[in-house]
């Protein structure tokens, strides 16, 4: 029987997607306090089902900057992650993770998630039928690299509704960092990517970072002449500039800025955002895109590479968005072969990744 990896997907009439995520938010009094209740009531429920090992293996100190800074896209087994498996977790214990990561997701969010990780296991099953890549570090992509058992979970700090604490949940081409500082909600820097981004599963298409593809190439096709001029880069761009390792890392805006497009366009630059915005809790997502929504005149959208896609498949173009809250990356990969297939994604807010910038930026 052919692999999901080996069914990839009969042309659609849309092009593809993949995501990285960011997000620095300030929820309403009233639905903030029972989301940042309901993360911590779920955080402690996961730490109840661990066994004292587990427990000190989990937990870490919120100064611990090593440990904040230790994600990455690539494969546990290439860049170590702390904290304790799925693989490594008992079925309840694995509920109670997932229990705790829902509760700071939106439900598009989580959906969005369980699909990156599912198709990872797609590219274990297919790695295992097929001859091994070699990543650019030499390294030979066997399947005990890939799949669902090897993402991870720690957390920084004791959960509460009124002291800082965070958790950090990820593993390959997922790095979730996620703050919660009594009514705020931090989910920068996180990255976001899929690899394949278009399998099948019961018989459908699943494309986890479909939108993002999708809606950057028709705001990049609304645009005119004059517009398109600005918004294409002279160079190519072919990876994350602000990626793993570049926290503080400052670059300038470029492209075409949002003061110089119509509001139709501008409502679709808002609309693409919100693919990253609101994978955070639904309540906090609203507070965030506020914020982004105000700042959108000093936002900016460039692009670099092919302004076309085949039917079906993802751009294979790189694009960032840029405002004075905000750095969203999209990168198609070409290891692997396809472009299409492998997507990385990356989510900022230069002014308050790990929440550290709320006290003087605002949410």
């Amino acid at each position: 029987m052919p692999s999901k990896f080996m069914k990839m997907i009969s042309p659609k009439s849309f092009c593809g997607v993949v995501l990285f995520a960011a997000v620095s938010l300030v929820m309403p009094a009233a639905a903030q306090s029972t989301a940042t209740s309901q993360v911590v009531t779920t955080a402690n429920a996961f730490l109840s089902t661990l066994d004292a090992k587990q427990r000190q293996n989990v937990l870490f100190a919120f100064s611990d900057e090593k440990q904040r800074a230790r994600w990455s896209n690539l494969p546990v087994a290439m860049v170590p992650r702390a904290g304790i498996s799925l693989g490594e977790m008992t079925p309840a214990q694995r509920s109670a993770a997932m229990a705790l990561l829902s509760s700071a997701l939106s439900k598009t969010g989580f959906v969005k998630v369980q699909q990156i990780m599912e198709g990872d296991e797609v590219l274990k099953e297919g790695t295992a039928t097929s001859p091994p890549a070699v990543a650019p570090t030499g390294r030979r992509l066997t399947a005990d690299l890939f799949g669902k058992d090897l993402y991870f979970i720690s957390i920084l700090g004791t959960p509460s509704e009124t002291t800082p604490w965070m958790f950090q949940f990820g593993g390959h081409h997922l790095a979730l960092n996620i703050t919660i500082d009594g009514e705020r909600g931090i989910l920068t820097p996180s990255l976001i990517g899929v690899q394949p981004a278009l399998y099948t599963e019961a018989g459908k298409t699943v494309r986890p970072l479909g939108p993002e593809s999708d809606k950057a190439l028709a705001l990049l096709n609304s645009l005119d002449d004059g517009q398109r001029k600005q918004a294409i880069l002279s160079y190519k761009l072919a990876d994350l500039v602000l990626g793993p390792g570049q926290d503080g890392k400052v670059i300038q805006p470029e492209g075409l800025r949002a003061s110089a497009m119509n509001d139709a366009q501008r409502a679709m630059l808002l609309d693409l955002i919100s693919e990253w915005a609101g994978i955070i809790h639904e309540s906090a997502a609203a507070a965030r895109m506020a914020q982004l929504k105000a700042d959108i005149n000093e936002s900016w959208f460039a692009w670099s590479g092919p302004t076309t896609c085949v039917p079906g498949k993802s751009i294979t173009a790189y694009y960032r968005i840029q405002g004075p809250h905000l750095v969203i990356e999209y990168a198609p990969q070409t290891l692997g072969g396809d472009p299409s297939m492998h997507l990385h994604t990356m989510y900022r807010d230069p002014t308050n990744d790990y929440g550290r910038g709320h006290e003087n930026n605002g949410p």
